[in-house]
């Protein structure tokens, strides 16, 4: 059946494939090192977000059973009927993790190309098949891909990472069950319907809160450690205006671990995270702005 935008947009979670790919290209932006240039990080963004696209196509296709039992999921593409799981839709996530990976190795080296891969597989692999059914822990382990994609794009620049990239890295892993346990503890009848162990499903709702605040208290601080290896005032003022909302918003949903305060959370994380990646991005323009003046 013919793709529309509306359903490649869900099959290949364009939202959260494009959040990947900013991710590379803030790992590329703080690296040390000569930077790329423009044509440089438009091919690492694009096939980062190839890679994470066809791993997200695959986790529309493995999981199109628990999506039909669950009512945020219910209408999707593969569990409507608009699409069919056959050879055809396979070989496009094939193609799709293949050829960025092979674009990566030839233009930038083996470091990207491996980082590249290895994000791909764990969400693919680990997360969707082997975890996700099974342990409570799925997301912690998940949360591995998006920092691949960090390494992966300071890989490009020097494939000997620098202290800020692997801050960065960390960052995301820590981020990443937070931010998708606010959303389950929101959704938590949802997930317990489809049989899916997240957090918030296993453990009481006080306790979920106190998990997620407990990331929070671990992830804020560390974002702000690249002060202290050049990063400067801009992302100074984004990664902590960020990190303030994102605490305050799990200190909250302990006092009322309440649907309306996890998803409240939810916002602020996606807040804390893009404050974070944008004043990196503006921090590294002022810097080349004053050193090319």
């Amino acid at each position: 059946m013919a793709l529309t935008l509306r359903d490649a947009v869900s099959i290949f979670k364009l939202r959260i494939s494009t959040t990947i790919a900013l991710s590379a290209v803030v790992g590329a932006a703080v690296a040390g090192g000569e930077h790329l240039n423009w044509w440089q990080f438009c091919v690492l963004a694009l096939a980062v977000l190839a890679a994470s696209a066809s791993v997200g196509a695959f986790n529309h296709i493995y999981e199109r059973d628990l999506d039909e039992r669950m009512e945020r999921t219910r209408t999707r593409p593969f569990v409507t009927g608009a699409q069919r799981a056959g050879a055809g839709w396979y070989w496009a996530i094939g193609f799709l993790l293949v050829a960025p990976t092979g674009v990566a190795y030839y233009l930038f080296n083996a470091a990207t190309a491996t980082h590249l891969l290895a994000g791909a597989l764990v969400y693919g692999l680990a997360y969707t098949v082997w975890l996700k059914r099974r342990t409570s822990l799925n997301i912690v382990v998940g949360g591995l891909s998006g920092s691949f994609a960090i390494m992966a794009g300071a890989a490009a620049v020097d494939p000997s990472l620098g202290p800020v990239p692997i801050i960065l890295a960390i960052v995301v892993f820590l981020w990443t069950p937070p931010h998708f346990w606010s959303l389950a503890f929101a959704l938590r009848d949802d997930y317990a319907r489809a049989g899916v162990p997240m957090l918030p499903v296993m453990v009481g709702p006080r306790t979920a809160a106190w998990a997620i605040f407990a990331h929070a208290v671990a992830l804020v601080p560390l974002s702000l450690a690249p002060l202290g290896f050049g990063m400067g005032w801009a992302y100074g003022i984004g990664a902590g205006s960020g990190g303030v909302l994102f605490l305050w918003r799990c200190a909250v949903l302990i006092r009322r671990p309440d649907r309306r305060n996890a998803m409240r959370a939810f916002f602020a994380s996606l807040v804390q995270l893009t404050a974070l990646f944008l004043g990196a991005l503006a921090d590294v323009g002022i810097a080349s702005t004053f050193m090319e003046g």
